[in-house]
């Protein structure tokens, strides 16, 4: 049987003739660390993100997922260029929109959106919720007049279940939903063919969590948006995901549908992150085996050599101290980066960059 490398399915994906919505190449965000006051010098490089290759097609939603410091909402930041890339690119449409500046910058930008984490931070306190929504408007050109302007902040507020006679309250009259209600309806504002969202309920209640998941499978439903979504908890990723990228450490080290990656797991730190999710039987709770991982994620600043989850995988062997695996297919679309897996073919490894479907 012959095992796709990574080099294959670049090949591949650069031939297919299918243009994905948002396509990510190779994609690495560094940041310098420089050390002394009046004289500075660098000392060291940050690698949040470090070869990263993703595709998002239209009306999807791309579930990222791993512990915090993994890379995740660097590249949400980086797709809107509120990061910028060290290297790679990123295509909108095949139109790599990567070194944009100006008025194409802004354009570009008219076809994203984000939702934050952050509900309360993300909001200006002194703006009102209708010139918060409808700033992008104006940013955009979207409206030519203030009765237009109005209809359709009002008409925002109504998507997203609020009261446009809400729309003079300022953030801090409005509970933690209502104003991550605001966030999505600013992000829709101008139209988006993409939103990221970046943790969007991990600072809501339980009960709200719920009705704003719901709101955006909704929106998706309505428009036909798609979604990368950045989340801790497996949960609710599950919950709204096509497909889920599992990173750690600035790489992908798993890759597939939903499905694949909840029922049948390959890479352990992908096997460790579910087995730590709790199941609603309590007879299953108490049988089933959890994968305990020794110690903290490792500085980006100073990543391990070979596997960068080396250090706390209970499979790790001097091997994985050398050897730089890369995704392999296991089946279908569903890749993982292990040398010790059944379905990976060592003699490929070293070739670096991780790669993804059409």
């Amino acid at each position: 049987m012959t095992v796709k490398t990574d080099h294959d399915m670049a090949n591949e994906l650069l031939k297919s003739t299918h243009t994905p919505l948002l396509e990510i190449r190779n994609l690495k965000v560094h940041f310098p660390v420089k050390e002394g006051f009046i004289i500075q010098r660098q000392v060291g490089t940050v690698k949040a993100v470090d070869g990263v290759n993703l595709i998002v097609h239209p009306g999807e939603t791309l579930g990222l997922v791993g512990e915090s410091g993994s890379g995740k909402t660097t590249i949400g930041r980086a797709v809107l260029k509120l990061e910028e890339a060290t290297d790679g690119n990123i295509l909108l449409e095949g139109k790599d929109i990567t070194g944009l500046s100006g008025t194409a910058l802004r354009e570009g930008r008219r076809r994203l959106g984000m939702v934050f984490q952050d509900p309360f931070g993300s909001l200006n306190p002194r703006m009102s919720a209708g010139n918060l929504i409808g700033e992008p408007l104006k940013i955009h050109g979207l409206t030519s007049t203030k009765s237009e302007y109005r209809r359709r902040v009002a008409e925002l507020l109504k998507l997203v279940g609020l009261n446009p006679l809400m729309a003079g309250r300022y953030p801090h009259e409005f509970s933690g939903g209502q104003r991550q209600r605001i966030g999505v309806a600013r992000a829709l504002a101008s139209k988006p063919d993409v939103m990221v969202l970046d943790e969007p309920v991990s600072a809501l209640d339980v009960s709200i969590q719920a009705q704003v998941i719901n709101l955006i499978k909704d929106l998706q439903t309505e428009f036909g948006l798609a979604y990368i979504f950045i989340a801790h908890d497996l949960s609710v990723v599950r919950n709204i995901s096509d497909r889920v990228a599992v990173m750690y450490l600035g790489k992908i080290v798993e890759i597939g549908s939903r499905d694949d990656i909840y029922n049948h797991p390959k890479h352990p730190y992908t096997q460790a992150l579910l087995s730590a999710v709790p199941t609603a039987n309590p007879e299953l709770e108490r049988n089933r085996e959890r994968i305990v991982l020794e110690g903290d994620i490792p500085s980006p600043l100073n990543p391990p050599s070979g596997c960068v989850f080396r250090t706390r995988c209970p499979l790790a062997t001097k091997e994985c101290t050398t050897q730089v695996p890369e995704l392999q297919s296991v089946s279908g679309n569903h890749r993982a980066a292990c040398i010790k897996g059944d379905w990976y073919q060592s003699n490929s490894a070293g070739h670096g960059s991780v790669s993804e479907e059409a």
